[in-house]
Protein backbone atom coordinates (compact mmCIF):
# COMPACT_ATOMS: atom_id res chain seq x y z
CA UNK A 1 0.00 0.00 0.00
CA UNK A 2 1.55 3.60 -0.77
CA UNK A 3 0.10 7.06 0.61
CA UNK A 4 0.39 9.84 -1.40
CA UNK A 5 0.97 13.64 -0.20
CA UNK A 6 -1.65 15.08 -2.08
CA UNK A 7 -5.52 13.86 -2.96
CA UNK A 8 -4.83 10.82 -5.45
CA UNK A 9 -5.40 11.33 -8.89
CA UNK A 10 -4.37 9.40 -11.99
CA UNK A 11 -2.18 11.26 -14.98
CA UNK A 12 -5.58 10.33 -17.84
CA UNK A 13 -7.54 11.85 -14.68
CA UNK A 14 -6.06 15.23 -14.47
CA UNK A 15 -5.63 15.72 -18.22
CA UNK A 16 -9.16 15.02 -18.83
CA UNK A 17 -9.69 17.60 -16.30
CA UNK A 18 -7.73 20.26 -17.79
CA UNK A 19 -9.18 19.27 -21.47
CA UNK A 20 -12.69 19.59 -19.79
CA UNK A 21 -12.40 22.65 -18.33
CA UNK A 22 -10.68 24.63 -21.65
CA UNK A 23 -13.26 26.82 -23.27
CA UNK A 24 -13.68 26.36 -26.93
CA UNK A 25 -11.49 29.43 -28.49
CA UNK A 26 -10.09 30.04 -31.93
CA UNK A 27 -6.89 27.71 -31.99
CA UNK A 28 -3.68 30.02 -32.20
CA UNK A 29 -1.15 29.15 -34.93
CA UNK A 30 2.03 27.42 -32.86
CA UNK A 31 4.92 27.18 -35.18
CA UNK A 32 8.75 26.18 -34.61
CA UNK A 33 11.86 24.55 -36.17
CA UNK A 34 12.68 20.99 -36.30
CA UNK A 35 15.39 18.90 -38.21
CA UNK A 36 14.00 16.58 -40.90
CA UNK A 37 15.05 13.25 -38.47
CA UNK A 38 13.18 14.58 -35.84
CA UNK A 39 9.74 15.38 -37.86
CA UNK A 40 10.50 11.98 -39.77
CA UNK A 41 9.98 10.19 -36.44
CA UNK A 42 7.00 12.63 -35.47
CA UNK A 43 5.34 11.78 -38.94
CA UNK A 44 5.92 8.01 -38.42
CA UNK A 45 4.50 7.88 -34.75
CA UNK A 46 1.51 10.15 -35.98
CA UNK A 47 0.96 7.72 -38.44
CA UNK A 48 1.25 4.75 -36.51
CA UNK A 49 -1.34 6.06 -34.25
CA UNK A 50 -3.48 7.46 -37.25
CA UNK A 51 -3.10 10.90 -36.37
CA UNK A 52 -1.74 13.75 -38.26
CA UNK A 53 1.23 15.62 -37.52
CA UNK A 54 -0.52 18.12 -35.37
CA UNK A 55 -2.69 16.36 -33.14
CA UNK A 56 0.30 14.15 -32.33
CA UNK A 57 2.29 16.77 -31.10
CA UNK A 58 -0.83 18.47 -29.64
CA UNK A 59 -2.07 15.39 -27.65
CA UNK A 60 2.16 14.12 -26.88
CA UNK A 61 2.88 18.37 -25.49
CA UNK A 62 -0.49 18.22 -23.76
CA UNK A 63 0.41 14.79 -21.95
CA UNK A 64 4.13 16.14 -21.06
CA UNK A 65 2.61 19.13 -19.69
CA UNK A 66 0.55 17.44 -17.52
CA UNK A 67 3.38 14.51 -16.01
CA UNK A 68 5.27 18.33 -15.73
CA UNK A 69 2.81 19.97 -13.20
CA UNK A 70 1.74 16.61 -11.49
CA UNK A 71 5.53 15.78 -11.23
CA UNK A 72 5.83 19.23 -8.87
CA UNK A 73 2.50 18.77 -6.75
CA UNK A 74 2.05 14.81 -6.65
CA UNK A 75 4.30 12.42 -5.02
CA UNK A 76 3.89 8.65 -3.93
CA UNK A 77 5.60 6.79 -1.26
CA UNK A 78 5.31 3.43 0.09
CA UNK A 79 4.27 2.90 4.11
CA UNK A 80 8.00 3.01 5.04
CA UNK A 81 8.73 6.44 3.47
CA UNK A 82 5.35 7.53 4.39
CA UNK A 83 6.07 7.39 8.20
CA UNK A 84 9.31 8.75 7.83
CA UNK A 85 7.97 11.85 5.84
CA UNK A 86 4.88 12.48 8.68
CA UNK A 87 7.62 11.50 11.26
CA UNK A 88 9.89 14.72 9.79
CA UNK A 89 6.61 17.07 9.51
CA UNK A 90 5.52 16.20 13.20
CA UNK A 91 9.05 17.00 14.52
CA UNK A 92 9.25 20.45 15.81
CA UNK A 93 12.16 22.34 13.92
CA UNK A 94 15.13 22.97 16.43
CA UNK A 95 15.44 26.95 17.39
CA UNK A 96 18.27 28.51 15.75
CA UNK A 97 18.88 32.17 15.30
CA UNK A 98 17.67 31.99 11.69
CA UNK A 99 14.31 30.79 12.26
CA UNK A 100 14.04 32.96 15.92
CA UNK A 101 14.17 36.08 13.29
CA UNK A 102 11.91 34.74 10.90
CA UNK A 103 9.15 34.36 13.23
CA UNK A 104 9.64 37.74 14.40
CA UNK A 105 9.02 39.21 10.77
CA UNK A 106 5.61 40.13 10.06
CA UNK A 107 3.98 37.99 7.49
CA UNK A 108 3.72 40.57 3.84
CA UNK A 109 -0.13 40.54 4.25
CA UNK A 110 0.19 41.69 7.99
CA UNK A 111 2.29 44.64 6.75
CA UNK A 112 -0.37 46.56 4.88
CA UNK A 113 -3.77 47.30 6.40
CA UNK A 114 -6.62 47.21 3.71
CA UNK A 115 -9.73 50.29 4.95
CA UNK A 116 -12.07 47.78 3.31
CA UNK A 117 -15.68 46.85 4.92
CA UNK A 118 -15.90 43.59 6.04
CA UNK A 119 -18.24 41.32 3.77
CA UNK A 120 -20.91 39.42 5.73
CA UNK A 121 -20.49 35.87 5.76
Amino acid sequence: MSATAVAPTSRKAASRRATSTRTVTKAEPLSMRIDSETRTLIDRAASALGQTRTEFMLASARERATDVLLNRSMFVLDDRDWNAFTAALDELPRANSELRTLLSKKAPWEKTQVNAKRRPA
